[in-house]
């Protein structure tokens, strides 16, 4: 073992030795290797440090917090034609919308009414234009009658005449007849006075009622109610009127009727206060009783 590691340390020792003893065997000199020119790093080009070289200017600072890059980005604010004339539009139309909702908010009173009371209103309504439509055909008919007729003298005052007794039973001064309505208030713990009557013969009134009369008085534009002081009941321009209270009514019973007996009106009321009210329909009533005619102490007819 020692014999074989000898050979081997002295192999490698002939290298070393043969350098030292100044070998004359030419060696290729080393070339240092090629070595890289120092490059100067560039920076990482962000929103903070904005390359303008390229473009021949100054760098341009921005700043760093995002809101402020954002105010600086809004204002001041860049406005192109387009937007402007888009502006406007809108502007226009969210005023036409704001008209629009007004105005329907104007005619929203009928919204919250129930159907019953929509329906009444609109078969008023329907009457009095029935009622009108009516009256404008008599007048035609009375000024054709008028241009033709050979002796017009004679027809004005047939026509004169007509036109009083109309005015006699608006006025109370002339009896009435025609279909109608009797309605009855049967008052037996007294709880019925002179208010009730009237908001009675208001709503007969706007639901079209010609001529009206209580019990033996006349009901005419000066009607008045009061309630006696004594005794109870209720009187009738100074008429002691005692209950049961019945009103005959001339008038359209399609519209009369409904009227009473709309939710929360006359009859419901009259039930309220222990009282009870009975409504018959007939072809033809007569309202006899007159009114003694008053003579004015103010008004004159106007002159034309």
């Amino acid at each position: 073992m020692s014999g074989e590691k000898e050979p081997r340390e002295r192999d490698e020792e002939q290298p070393e030795s043969a350098e030292s003893a100044g070998s004359t065997e030419p060696v290729a000199p080393v070339e240092p290797a090629a070595v890289a020119e120092p490059v100067e790093s560039v920076g990482p080009v962000g929103p903070e440090e904005p390359v303008a070289a390229a473009a021949g200017r100054e760098p341009v600072e921005l700043p760093s917090d995002g809101r402020t890059r954002l105010k600086a980005a809004m204002w001041p604010p860049r406005v192109s034609r387009g937007q402007l004339v888009v502006a406007l539009l809108l502007f226009a139309l969210g005023l036409a919308l704001a008209i629009q909702v007004r105005s329907t908010n104007d005619h929203s009173e009928l919204r919250g009414a129930r159907q019953e009371d929509l329906v009444r209103i609109l078969d008023e309504l329907d009457g009095k234009q029935q009622r009108l439509q009516s009256e404008k055909t008599q007048l035609e008919q009375s000024l054709a009658q008028l241009e033709n007729s050979s002796n017009q003298a004679k027809e004005a005052q047939e026509q004169t005449r007509k036109k009083a007794a109309e005015l006699g039973v608006l006025a109370g001064t002339e009896k009435a007849t025609g279909p109608g309505i009797v309605l009855t208030i049967d008052d037996p713990q007294g709880q019925v006075k002179a208010d009730m009557l009237l908001d009675t013969l208001q709503e007969l009134r706007a639901a079209g009622a010609e001529a009206i009369q209580i019990n033996d008085v006349r009901v005419v534009a000066g009607t008045y109610f009061t309630d006696n002081s004594s005794g109870g009941g209720v009187q009738i321009d100074g008429k002691s009127v005692s209950q049961p209270f019945r009103f005959t009514v001339v008038g359209n019973p399609q519209d009369l009727t409904p009227a009473l007996n709309i939710p929360g009106g006359v009859v419901r009321s009259l039930e309220n206060h222990q009282a009870r009210a009975t409504i018959v329909q007939q072809q033809k009533v007569l309202v006899d009783a007159l009114a003694a005619p008053k003579p004015l102490q103010y008004g004159k007819p106007a002159a034309k």
